[in-house]
């Protein structure tokens, strides 16, 4: 078995599998509960991603695996990365397009996650990783116009929110929530009009809110970063 951890902003995903199979998933927000899990684990691999923690610190933790791989620029992938500024990459962003292209081999695949920010990223039929685009997060927007305003308030998302606000809150809910979509569906439409036989992948923590609100078709994977990180240790064991 092997043991993925992937370290967010705030807490950290983990997953555990057999080959390419997810059998479990768990969420850390106390990072000594997830040491503890670590030590305790029984497995073969283990593959650790972070935009918060110093991974290095992580895989200290890690000394009983028979192999344990940190996500870097540094670190072979089973795609090519044609990223300009590869040691600036999100290590998020990375893993996701791996899992695209293991999940969708030799199809044209943009990802978009969901998350605190919207990253778009593309990979092609060819396993060769372009860039995309980075967006605030629904969130995020709702965050902006109340601290860069004197007197928006701070607002929720919320399932439905009407086209037309009658209040403050609703306007703000719905310049936000629609203008994600429309932003969503237009660039959808903008690789389409670029690329044939487009799989689009949708991940990140707010997958369950937009996936039946697109007007484009999408296949959506939440744990798509989990499963791209899974298929970086396969790929760097069978090497």
């Amino acid at each position: 078995m092997n043991l993925i951890v992937d370290y967010g902003n705030s807490s950290a995903k983990v997953g555990i599998f057999q080959h390419h199979d997810l059998t479990a998933k768990m969420m850390f927000t106390d990072a000594r509960e997830l040491k503890k899990f670590i030590q305790n684990f029984s497995g073969q691999g283990i593959i650790i991603s972070s935009v918060n923690q110093d991974p290095a610190v992580l895989a200290s933790w890690a000394t009983h695996f028979r192999t344990t791989l940190i996500l870097d620029e540094h670190l072979p992938l089973p795609i090519k990365n044609n990223y300009n500024t590869p040691n600036t990459l999100g290590v998020d962003r990375i893993a996701a397009v791996c899992g695209a292209h293991h999940r969708f081999p030799n199809k044209n695949c943009l990802v978009i996650d969901a998350g605190t920010c919207i990253t778009y990223d593309f990979i092609d039929a060819h396993a060769t990783y372009h860039g995309g685009a980075i967006s605030p997060g629904l969130n995020m927007r709702f965050k902006a116009m109340h601290q860069f305003t004197a007197r928006l308030p701070q607002v929720e998302v919320v399932e439905d929110v009407p086209l037309i606000g009658t209040s403050t809150q609703s306007c703000m809910q719905s310049g936000a929530i629609y203008g994600v979509l429309d932003e969503m569906d237009g660039i959808i439409r903008r690789y389409e009009e670029k690329f044939d036989k487009l799989q689009v992948i949708l991940c990140g923590g707010d997958t369950p809110f937009f996936e039946n609100k697109l007007k484009a078709s999408i296949f959506a994977v939440p744990e798509l970063v989990l499963s791209g990180l899974n298929s970086i240790l396969i790929y760097n064991v069978n090497r």
